[in-house]
């Protein structure tokens, strides 16, 4: 095999025709790798992202060829994949109003070009799921929000339209199957690819503790933050230490990497409804 690309999370090697997608316990807030890994993490996104694909299949095709034939060292955290080329878009679904969305409607009365109510607050459940692009930024910066009409001019009307239009329906299907086992989907990122026949493909992750926002919906109340079963918890602990989100990132203390671990086991359990192991 031959590597190809270390990612802030995954590193990707080729194999053949196929790609190996291989998810690692590091873990990055504000584009930012953070130098304490938490443990299981890899197998934990990977575990879920493959539950995930399969209550999805209905809606996109996936990127996955394999759980099983990879190499013996990623066992548990790699997939055998489908060679895609992305689409230059990081595709963002918002059912809630909370983190850079919220800070972008404070300052603007919209999140990437789609205004909103007066009287929004933290967490506020918006009118409905909108779709809500940013830039691919390469690694080491941020990505930034882009509007719609800025994702026609990078691929197109038609393409446009289907981005928006898949994001939207994962986003509704995982919020639906998610409100039956107690869990709200604030928002979440899935990243698209094309394939050689021409398909357009969901690829990567999916409705992961790293990719969305999950907090129990037994303690939700709109205007102050939520308890959150992903990576929230981590950027919260490292902006309230005065941490300026620019590298290098501070080591992260046995306890909050513990209860980090806790939080992604624990919504992993409540979503597929199996023992973590």
């Amino acid at each position: 095999m031959e590597l190809l690309h270390s990612g802030k999370v995954r590193d990707v090697y080729a194999d053949g025709d196929d790609l190996i997608l291989v998810a690692s316990d590091r873990i990055s807030i504000y584009d930012v790798v953070l130098p304490t890994p938490v443990p299981d993490k890899g197998r934990l996104l990977t575990a879920l992202s493959l539950w995930w694909f399969e209550q999805l299949a209905d809606l996109v095709p996936n990127h996955v060829v394999s759980a099983t034939d990879v190499p013996a060292e990623f066992a548990g955290r790699a997939i055998r994949c489908r060679r895609l080329e992305m689409v230059p878009v990081e595709c963002v679904a918002r059912g809630y109003l909370t983190g850079g969305g919220l800070a972008e409607y404070e300052r603007t009365g919209a999140v990437s070009g789609v205004r909103l109510p007066r009287g929004l607050v933290e967490a506020s459940i918006l009118p409905e799921p909108i779709f809500t692009p940013s830039t691919k930024a390469p690694k080491g910066e941020h990505d930034e929000p882009i509007s719609y009409e800025q994702v026609v001019d990078k691929v197109g009307a038609e393409t446009a339209a289907r981005l928006r239009q898949i994001t939207l329906d994962i986003y509704c299907r995982g919020a639906e199957l998610a409100a039956d086992r107690g869990i709200l989907v604030a928002d979440t990122k899935i990243e698209l690819g094309w394939a050689a026949d021409g398909t357009l493909v969901l690829g990567d992750e999916v409705l992961t503790s790293d990719s969305s926002r999950f907090w129990p919906a037994e303690s939700y109340q709109p205007g102050r933050a939520q308890f959150s079963y992903d990576k929230q918890y981590v950027r919260d602990w490292a902006t309230g230490g005065g941490w300026d989100k620019r590298p290098p990132a501070p080591e992260v203390p046995a306890e909050v990497i513990e209860a980090t671990r806790a939080r992604y086991v624990e919504v992993y359990e409540k979503l597929t409804g199996r023992t973590w192991s």
